[in-house]
């Protein structure tokens, strides 16, 4: 699918925060190393659209998690992207990057879409590895029962590996974090950008190839890494899942939107936040 990309229609694309908490640094990385006081991590979705097409990226946790996880819910989904002029009607499809409870949640907040997720996920989060407690409770039962019913319902498109959901909007397997992690690859007005999701929490956990700790298999992760640098036109075309500063150097210029709602089709409008207010940056021998 990577061949023949500048020939692709163009996307227009958006980050949506839903919410956020703060996480003590050290707890952002695998290597810790030295790091010290703590980090905001944002929860978040994205809407592609053009034309009269519209894919929603993950749909965020929901209510129902929030008051069980001590999270707090700032926008459901369906009201958030009304904020980009477009109606919970209007999304054909809704891609799930995978089924962890913050990505997973409010599905029903887009009834006309067609949900897409991989197999390999749906098997992960339906079978064995879900009898073990330090796997499991990255899941909501609720949401995955919810999934399951619309597989039976003929409401969910499920895929095997890489598929071109639509010409310029494409979905990768890579695994690691869950066993059937999904990226999004998009055609835009500046070149494809990658929507990394949990393959990519923070920046730096890619620039420093150090991963967000909750991994089920390091080795493909790393790999993802690699895979996420070819797939994506440049370094700035890549788009993490958790991190505060997308919605820094993406900030809308004209102010047209809040702060919670940035356009990533357009480049970056800033270099990247360092956190490194002392020795917390650092790591540790490998």
């Amino acid at each position: 699918m990577a061949e023949g990309a500048t020939s692709a229609p163009e996307w227009e694309v958006w980050a949506l925060r839903l919410g956020s908490v703060e996480r003590p640094a050290r707890d952002n990385f695998l290597r810790a190393g030295d790091r010290s006081g703590s980090m905001r991590l944002d929860f978040v979705i994205w809407v592609a659209r053009r034309g009269d097409r519209v894919v929603v990226v993950d749909t965020g946790f929901s209510e129902f998690s929030a008051g069980k996880r001590g999270r707090t819910l700032d926008r459901r989904p369906a009201d958030a992207i009304r904020s980009l002029g477009v109606a919970p009607d209007d999304v054909g499809h809704v891609v799930l990057t995978h089924l962890h409870y913050d990505h997973a949640g409010n599905v029903g907040d887009f009834p006309q879409a067609e949900i897409v997720v991989q197999a390999s996920e749906l098997q992960y989060a339906t079978g064995r590895p879900m009898t073990h407690a330090s796997l499991s409770h990255f899941f909501e039962v609720e949401d995955i029962v919810d999934i399951v019913r619309r597989v039976h319902a003929g409401a969910m498109r499920v895929i095997d590996g890489d598929v071109e959901l639509s010409p310029g909007l494409e979905l990768y397997l890579v695994g690691g974090h869950t066993q059937g992690l999904q990226v999004v690859r998009v055609f835009t007005a500046r070149g494809w950008v990658v929507l990394a999701s949990d393959a990519v929490h923070y920046f730096e956990n890619f620039t420093e190839r150090n991963p967000f700790p909750a991994v089920l298999d390091l080795g493909r992760m790393l790999d993802g890494y690699d895979r996420l640098a070819v797939l994506a036109d440049g370094p700035g075309h890549l788009v993490p899942g958790h991190d505060p500063d997308v919605f820094v150097r993406y900030a809308d210029p004209a102010g047209a939107l809040p702060d919670w709602a940035v356009p990533l089709h357009r480049g970056p409008r800033t270099s990247p936040i360092h956190r490194d207010e002392g020795p917390h940056h650092g790591l540790s021998p490998a």
